[in-house]
């Protein structure tokens, strides 16, 4: 846009978006999954105005400690999970609640309880905070089950019965990435209005890139398809060139740029964790939904990350994800090279 061109005055917002696809669906649709998503916009406008005054405010302290009033601080992370509880609670849409942060699910009280269930990490990667590297909350939504008033067996079913999974990213903007099973798209929030604005229309997964993401710190404890399929990205028969590393250490970060450029995003299990690092409910499962959405692949090597069939709610598993014929690749070494003990 040249200086002296002035700003667009159609703006389309997240709520506007999500509308519009309500109107699209017509009778189907009743708006709750439309309230239900301003309640997680509010939660993530809360939470990007925090994180970006952590270090000010000290909220990057462990929990536990008090100030001098004698009042007790809240880690930022502990702070984002009490913020989203309440909202989601509010709103009057939720039946069943799965935080990262909870032992255990929270079962809303029937004169709150509406239908669907909301799993989600509300800070992953906040041991990032302190060195300002992009952090994020990650979301998944299941309808409840018919003839059910929202228990556990709600949210113990497979990704793929998800309606809607997304993140914010927050970082030198707050990036909130959605799909409801009809594509994905992203959008900015814009501070002076207080409103995310569709910046990322239709987000597609290249098919393939040329960007890996693993903790290669990992790699002596690395099962041999993973070593075999790594090493054929980094020493490539000419005339093909090695792919970049780029590792974050932060999921959304990490999944937000392979989603945009393509490439892949891996945390295999490996001879330290036999199940992986990842949580399967609140990290794979959304992840893996937007993955396949924007045109890629979610694996865990051996079978799709969605078909899973979790048993507990904090359950982990391997994560492959991203570019549809990178992802091939590392299936084809999964049936090709012998597993080690």
């Amino acid at each position: 846009m040249s200086a002296e061109e002035a700003p667009s005055t159609d703006l389309i917002t997240l709520t506007r978006h999500v509308l519009s696809d309500q109107l699209r669906l017509g009778s189907t649709a009743t708006g709750d999954l439309t309230l239900l998503l301003t309640a997680i916009q509010v939660t993530s406008k809360f939470i990007a105005t925090n994180v970006r005054k952590a270090r000010l405010i000290n909220l990057v302290g462990l929990a536990g400690e008090t100030n001098v009033q004698g009042e007790e601080q809240k880690k930022l992370d502990v702070l984002s999970n009490d913020i989203m509880v309440n909202a989601l609670r509010a709103s009057g849409k939720t039946a069943v609640l799965v935080s990262e942060e909870l032992e255990d699910a929270i079962i809303i009280e029937e004169e709150k309880r509406g239908k669907y269930c909301v799993v989600f990490d509300p800070l992953d990667g906040s041991s990032n905070i302190d060195a300002g590297v992009n952090i994020g909350t990650i979301f998944g939504i299941y309808k409840i089950q018919p003839g059910s008033k929202g228990t556990i067996q709600d949210v113990l079913r497979p990704g793929s019965e998800m309606v809607a999974a997304g993140y914010t990213m927050y970082g030198s903007s707050a990036n909130l990435v959605l799909s409801t099973g009809s594509g994905v798209n992203g959008y900015t929030l814009d501070a002076a209005l207080g409103e995310f604005i569709l910046t990322h229309p239709n987000i597609t997964i290249p098919p393939r890139g040329k960007i890996y993401s693993f903790n290669e710190g990992n790699a002596m404890y690395f099962h041999a398809p993973v070593t075999a399929y790594l090493k054929s990205i980094k020493y490539p028969a000419p005339p093909k060139s090695p792919y970049s590393a780029r590792y974050i250490g932060s999921m959304v970060a990490d999944v937000h740029r392979t989603l945009l450029y393509g490439g892949i995003f891996g945390y295999p299990n490996d001879k330290k964790s036999k199940n992986g690092k990842l949580r399967l409910l609140y990290e794979a499962f959304p992840m893996a939904f937007l993955t396949e959405q924007a045109g890629g692949i979610a694996t865990t090597g051996t079978k799709r990350i969605l078909d899973i069939v979790p048993t507990d709610i904090h359950e982990r598993c391997p994560v492959f994800l991203g570019s549809r014929d990178d992802v091939l690749d590392v299936i084809k070494f999964f049936k090709e090279v012998p597993a080690d003990a």
